[in-house]
């Protein structure tokens, strides 16, 4: 079964707005928590409204209709102009942050999307739990909340990203659709406007299950072709596939919050090797090279802290990933606690491009050397034959998990210990 996340910010402009007047003044209100708008003029009184916070809902507000009418609905409302060059940096670290996950996103606008869950599904425990952590870490991270919903199809995954607001997460799987979907107006299905919303209350159908058992022929005298589309969205129907964005993501990662808390070096060892084996292997997928390695911690009282380095040279191969890994984590970690581990790479280059060679791959001391001191040919003969085992041991193992699936082959860390005075205490 295909699994589908519809992913939205909630009351975009208006949180990416107020986030942005608390950075500059943190003693000034937070838009978000008063009736508030985004858009027109505030002195000429004019525009319409581009956003609104949820207390101004209370007062029937709704995007779309004129400042004016916003403000005769609540006088005290306060208005702020829209900044449209703040929201495009916020909506690249919302895809930036997203493409940690995956690369199969679809962006429809400026602060929605949809991605395509089956493909990294092996990750987590359930499509619940995978969109409770994707909207935490945008929660926590970024500092705005989205709603997720989760459903078969791109249409209910949309319809389920607007049920209750803010920072949820709802599912609209078929067999939900009757009790979720269908006792709902039909002035809320996806593609329904205002003016085919009231032809079809006209018409004596008033919810979503109205149309979708009403006939098909009926509504295409009514409609024509948009009749059809309408009864076939009130089914949840819908047929359309997530077309990934064209340009390649600035990013690869992948972080899992941990069943219990890790509270050893050696068990984090064990986290970063399984990350780092997952994030290779998709570095390789995506014929990708990263120069800049990232180790993210967040420990149980949510306290969150990274560090990253630059390699030598750009890699892919899940030692040499594993290795930076560790070095960040050894320099990064505190000791306490671990709730969540994440390993990123960025700085993406093709493998196809030209690779300038460092002096340290060469191992060439830095202080002046006999002659006897050099590598040899034989030496770098080695190293070169070593690096390209590497490479094809990982290629191997990614074409079995991929054939087999992702336990078919592991490594004997990843294999459970047993229990024997020989294997002493982990440090």
């Amino acid at each position: 079964m295909s699994i589908v996340f519809h992913i939205d910010v909630n009351s975009a402009f208006l949180s990416w707005t107020a986030l942005e007047l608390l950075r500059k003044d943190p003693a000034s209100v937070d838009l978000r928590t008063i009736p508030a708008i985004i858009g027109g003029d505030e002195k000429q009184r004019h525009g319409v409204v581009l956003a609104k916070s949820i207390p101004a809902k209370r007062y029937g507000i709704h995007t779309g209709e004129p400042v004016a009418t916003a403000l005769r609905k609540c006088p005290f409302l306060k208005l702020v102009p829209p900044d449209h060059a703040l929201y495009r940096t916020r909506s690249r670290e919302l895809m930036t942050l997203l493409h940690t996950y995956t690369s199969d996103i679809e962006q429809v606008s400026i602060d929605e999307c949809y991605l395509f869950y089956t493909p990294i599904s092996h990750r987590f425990p359930s499509p619940e739990a995978a969109a409770r952590q994707i909207a935490d870490e945008v929660k926590h991270t970024l500092g705005f909340t989205v709603n997720v919903g989760i459903a078969e199809n791109k249409l209910l995954a949309k319809m389920a990203s607007d049920f209750e607001k803010p920072d949820r997460v709802h599912t609209l799987y078929r067999d939900e659709i009757p009790s979720k979907m269908w006792p709902l107006s039909v002035h809320e299905l996806f593609m329904v406007g205002r003016r085919s919303a009231s032809r079809l209350e006209e018409l004596g159908i008033h919810t979503i299950g109205e149309l979708a058992h009403s006939d098909r022929a009926f509504l295409q005298t009514q409609f024509k072709s948009h009749g059809i589309l309408m009864w076939e969205y009130a089914n949840g129907i819908d047929h359309s596939a997530v077309h990934a964005d064209a340009t390649k993501a600035k990013c690869i990662g992948n972080s899992t919050t941990l069943a219990s808390d890790v509270t050893t070096r050696s068990a984090a060892f064990e986290v970063l090797l399984s990350l780092s084996e997952e994030v290779a292997a998709r570095l390789r997928k995506a014929g990708q090279l990263a120069s800049t390695v990232t180790v993210e911690v967040k420990y149980s009282d949510f306290h969150t802290a990274s560090r990253q380095m630059q390699t030598r040279t750009p890699i892919a191969t899940t030692d040499a990933l594993y290795d930076c890994a560790c070095q960040l984590f050894n320099a990064l970690w505190n000791g306490s606690p671990i709730r969540l581990l994440g390993v990123r790479t960025s700085r993406l280059q093709s493998e196809h491009d030209p690779i300038q060679l460092s002096l340290f791959d060469l191992d060439i001391p830095l202080t002046e050397a006999s002659p006897s001191d050099a590598p040899s040919a034989s030496d770098a003969i080695a190293k070169k034959t070593d690096l390209e085992k590497q490479r094809k041991l990982d290629a191997a193992m990614d074409q079995i998990r991929q054939k087999f699936g992702k336990d078919a082959v592991m490594r004997g860390s990843h294999l459970p210990r047993p229990k024997s005075p020989i294997f002493p205490l982990d440090t």
